[in-house]
């Protein structure tokens, strides 16, 4: 119990500082139901978290969210669950900041050509 309170304080003074938001993936294994509701419930529980979503044919729990110690989050898991793993954590990028291809306008010119109008017949 001790070194869960340790690491929940020791969350709250690495959340302040981080601002960018992440996707962290958890590997973690579930036997039921229960497991799997726990694991929910944990990952929901900490500072910072906006989307939690448990994959239970992967045994994974996918957290995003702004300033989560993944280090702590593991070891909540592991106290609660007995067995927690990191797989990955990356910067969760916004649609707008993805590349999007370059548009060219294309100038297009009549398909007509026009030309001075020739009369040859005199009507003088």
């Amino acid at each position: 119990m001790w070194n869960l309170f340790c690491c929940l304080s020791d969350c709250s003074v690495h959340c302040s500082a981080s601002t960018v938001k992440q996707k962290i993936v958890m590997k973690v294994q579930f036997s039921s139901e229960k497991r799997r509701t726990e694991a929910f419930k944990i990952a929901a529980g900490f500072k910072g978290v906006s989307d939690v979503s448990v994959d239970a044919d992967k045994d994974q729990v996918i957290v995003i969210g702004v300033g989560i110690d993944s280090v702590c989050l593991a070891n909540s898991l592991r106290n609660k669950l007995g067995y927690a793993q990191i797989s990955s954590v990356e910067e969760v990028k916004k649609k707008d900041e993805e590349k999007k291809p370059e548009v060219i306008p294309i100038q297009w010119t009549p398909s007509y050509i026009q030309y001075p109008v020739h009369c040859d017949v005199g009507y003088w």
